[in-house]
């Protein structure tokens, strides 16, 4: 069966999607995207691994306790990013190329207006914003995060773009591009990290200031890019046409990976307040809670680094799923999600057997004794509760990948409710319920505990759904041949 290609696009580096092996497109693209997740994470995580090593565990506690405002922007990149992308994927193997180009100037708009209208909340009601964070009384951590974040903000433009962006680049066949643009943002990361934070000795303030020029220069790199001769479906504002029906798609699109992301936040938010409440009691020291948010920090970043890569196998295959289901090549959707699946899944049992056994040394790249606001004891303290922590939290690793690529499948098939359904199960309607009914029975260990119970009943509900839908592709790709 041929693929129903217009003649404009038929010679586009696009086309290789509907005809070259499922099997080496999947490297192609997710070998990127990875790599540039993995790169995006970093930015992230570098800050606090200088800032735990340089500074102190309060000021890593205060870099976790503005997670959830970080999550919020990176939510919106996502709706706006991955939905456009999602949109590009099924206009180009519909051929139409001339919607998708419209596709992707309503994204540039979409996130540039929200970037400048967080930016201006943010500044306008900084204390009112920290003081709902979820710290402990009387802490220490928030001051460190009011310096880190109203710094961020500045940069809150350019991460919405860079990000965004990135997307849209895979999904026009450009893989490597994306990957180029997380590492550009990346490396000058480490770099400045480094100058701002040892050398200047500039504290959190230097890990934000290295945050947002890093950013900044990713956002110009690959906006340069999408203006340019080599791109496919061009950043071309003399073609804007200002749709509804097309911010409607792009919404509908992104809306699964945005109420993913915005519920990771509000959870980030339930996990600062339980540190805060159950940290005291469950170490049994008076900045307790401040150590527990610290030794959640590392717990995160450590996942993070897993996660990331799983994310980028999945952004990796989504243009390759959306552009054969729009094509009706839907033989060609099963075989790159379940390879997807299983190549994620190789990735989270390693990371498991290496969280189980080397727990510790993992840990130690966040946590230095000699920069401890109080050292030795809390430095045990940390220590003990973020080895147990993480080993406790990843137990359901493994079945991640399922999870993760599974949610987006859906989305690809055309479900975006049943997508929205799944990220809302793990995310909201199970872990808030865990998280609130588990602290109160047994404490801090019992938030802990929350995140395994949660992963198993989502993942039960998971496997039946993608039953049937598999079952239903099956049917149509037999259909057709």
């Amino acid at each position: 069966m041929k693929t129903p290609l217009s003649n404009a696009v038929s010679n586009d580096a696009a086309s290789r999607l509907g005809t070259e092996s499922v099997g080496k497109l999947l490297f192609k693209f997710s070998l990127p995207a990875v790599t540039g997740m993995l790169a995006n994470a970093l930015y992230n995580i570098v800050d606090r691994i200088f800032v735990g090593q340089e500074v102190n565990h309060d000021a890593l506690a205060g870099l976790t306790l503005v997670m959830p405002l970080m999550t919020v922007v990176l939510a919106f990149a996502m709706l706006f990013g991955i939905g456009t992308a999602n949109l590009i994927s099924i206009r180009m193997g519909e051929g139409r190329r001339q919607d998708a180009e419209n596709a992707l100037n309503h994204c540039f708009f979409l996130l540039l207006g929200v970037g400048l209208l967080m930016t201006a909340i943010g500044l306008w009601q900084m204390d009112a914003i920290m003081s709902l964070l979820g710290a402990q009384e009387n802490s220490n951590v928030l001051g460190y995060a009011q310096s880190y974040f109203q710094i961020i903000l500045y940069g809150t433009v350019f991460s919405l773009l860079g990000f965004g962006f990135s997307h849209c680049t895979r999904a026009q066949g450009f893989p490597a591009m994306t990957m180029i643009t997380m590492l550009i943002g990346a490396g000058l990361n480490i770099i400045l990290d480094y100058f701002f934070i040892i050398i200047f000795k500039w504290e959190v303030e230097g890990a934000a200031y290295a945050t947002i020029i890093s950013q900044a220069a990713a956002a110009i790199w690959i906006l340069r890019f999408s203006m340019g001769k080599k791109a496919i479906i061009k950043l071309r504002f003399k073609s804007f046409k200002l749709s509804s029906s097309v911010i409607k798609y792009i919404m509908a699109f992104g809306s699964a990976q945005f109420i993913l992301q915005m519920m990771m936040s509000g959870i980030q938010l339930l996990y600062n307040y339980s540190m805060g409440i159950y940290g005291p009691e469950a170490l049994q020291i008076e900045n307790g809670g401040d150590i527990a948010l610290g030794g959640m920090s590392i717990v995160v970043s450590i996942s993070m680094l897993i996660y990331m890569t799983i994310f980028g196998i999945n952004q990796g295959a989504q243009p390759i799923l959306g552009y054969n289901y729009g094509a009706r090549l839907y033989d060609r959707v099963i075989k790159t999600y379940i390879r997807a699946v299983a190549a994620g899944t190789v990735i989270c049992v390693a990371g498991f057997i290496a969280v189980q056994l080397f727990p510790g040394y993992l840990v130690r790249l966040f946590a230095s004794e000699s920069n401890l606001s109080v050292s030795g004891e809390s430095f045990n303290k940390l220590m003990d509760f973020s080895v147990k922590a993480l080993r406790i939290m990843l137990l359901l690793l493994p079945a991640a990948a399922f999870q993760i690529i599974s949610t987006n499948f859906f989305v690809v098939t055309g479900r975006p409710k049943t997508s929205i359904f799944l990220s809302l199960l793990r995310q909201c309607l199970l872990l808030i319920p865990c998280i609130l009914i588990f602290g109160n029975i047994w404490g801090l260990w019992g938030v802990v505990a929350a995140a395994p119970v949660t992963d198993t009943l989502a993942l039960l509900i998971t496997l039946v759904m993608v039953f049937f839908e598999l079952k239903k592709l099956k049917k149509s790709s037999n259909v057709l041949t």
